[in-house]
């Protein structure tokens, strides 16, 4: 499970950021993790308290936002979602695609007290 590693190093890069902005307290850490990501939302989640276990976001809330695995049609220009339609374009049956979102790992938002 290398969700750990990940938790572990969102927890010091959130740190370095509210030291360096005079943050004391934060309230809220929101991530946004993509459907196509390597990261496992319900597996980040259950990591995180050991992640922050000790330091300053000790008693933060963790909120996960998921982001779509879209696709768009080369073919006929159809945003679809991936694993919905395993891949294939629903509107022409197409496997011929760009993928438009769904592997992302960010840190959306620090809500500091």
């Amino acid at each position: 499970m290398h969700e750990l590693g990940i938790m572990f190093n969102v927890v010091k890069n959130v740190e370095n950021f509210a030291k360096k902005n005079g943050i004391t307290v934060i309230d809220t850490l929101v991530l946004q993790i993509g459907e196509l990501s390597s990261v496992i939302p319900r597996y980040a989640k259950v990591c995180y308290p050991a992640a922050v276990e000790g330091t300053m976001l000790e008693n933060t809330k963790l909120e996960i936002e998921i982001l779509p695995g879209n696709c768009i049609c080369n073919n006929c220009s159809r945003v679809f979602n991936y694993l919905e339609y395993k891949g294939i374009c629903p509107g022409c049956e197409s496997e011929d695609w760009e993928l438009l979102g769904g592997r992302e790992f960010n840190i959306k938002e620090i809500i500091a007290c």
